[in-house]
């Protein structure tokens, strides 16, 4: 797995109603979207700013339409950094439908990991994905709201934009 500085061919800021995010792209994918001060965010990138490129430019229409409250979801191709265990994780959180949310044993147990929720939990803090693969819609077993890296502020208003209603009743169970 090589770093993201070594990775990064370009990235851009853009101004979402939660603030700015940082984009930032391989020649693969997306790699990043962060919130301005969220934990993990990689900092200062050597990587040229290029708002007009094609791929950040698809990243930034459809997370504005997502805030927008678009729900065509999102095509742009990704290519986060991780170990194969916060690719699994990563990918299990793309399967939480948008207005869902789902708690970190279920995110354990679809992986067949069932005593690896703290594993799962910080797999999930390292997203470096935010909103687009939606971390926010993960809570804890009784519904309640838990960490975030981008603040449960933020978290909260992600999942209000989705109409979801963090309780038990409103989990998805995974398979």
């Amino acid at each position: 797995m090589q770093t993201l500085q070594a990775i990064c061919v370009a990235q851009n800021t853009i101004t979402t109603p939660l603030g700015p995010m940082l984009l930032a792209r391989s020649d693969r994918g997306l790699c990043g979207a962060w919130f301005e001060g969220q934990s993990h965010h990689p900092g200062v990138l050597q990587a040229p700013v290029k708002a007009n490129d094609v791929l950040l430019q698809q990243a930034a229409e459809e997370l504005l339409n997502y805030f927008d409250g678009g729900t065509a979801g999102f095509t742009v191709t990704l290519n986060p950094q991780g170990t194969t265990f916060q690719q699994a994780v990563w990918s299990a959180l793309r399967g939480i439908a948008r207005g869902q949310t789902c708690a970190y044993g279920d995110i354990a147990r679809s992986l067949s990991a069932p005593q690896a929720v703290r594993a799962v939990g910080a797999a999930i803090g390292k997203n470096p994905l935010s909103v687009i693969v939606p971390c926010h819609r993960v809570v804890g077993r009784h519904g309640q709201l838990t960490g975030y890296a981008g603040g449960l502020q933020r978290k909260q208003a992600l999942l209000n934009l989705e109409g979801a209603v963090p309780t038990p009743a409103s989990t998805q169970t995974l398979s």
